[in-house]
């Protein structure tokens, strides 16, 4: 599986504002940029982003994924501290 994939996946699933996928071998990481999931506890913030992966996690094609959410604005001041456009 090819990080855009589960990018397309998530932003399909969960209308998202922003997402990003990272990784290889089936080990994969994200950035999930969206306020509602943000405000949710961390279990729900799993469990609302492992949902649509579930399927490739049955199979093998994810075997861990590591999450971090963020709020837009969040997201916007960590970019602008660590001098990303």
């Amino acid at each position: 599986m090819e990080p855009t994939e589960i990018e397309r996946i998530l932003k399909d699933s969960l209308q998202l504002d922003e997402v990003y996928a990272q990784g290889e071998n089936a080990h994969f990481g994200v950035i999930v940029v969206n306020d509602d999931i943000a405000a949710l506890s961390r279990v729900k913030q799993q469990q609302t982003i492992y949902a649509p992966l579930m399927s490739y996690f049955e199979t093998g094609e994810i075997h861990a994924l590591t999450i971090k959410t963020y709020t837009k604005e969040k997201w916007k001041m960590d970019r602008m501290l660590n001098g990303m456009n």
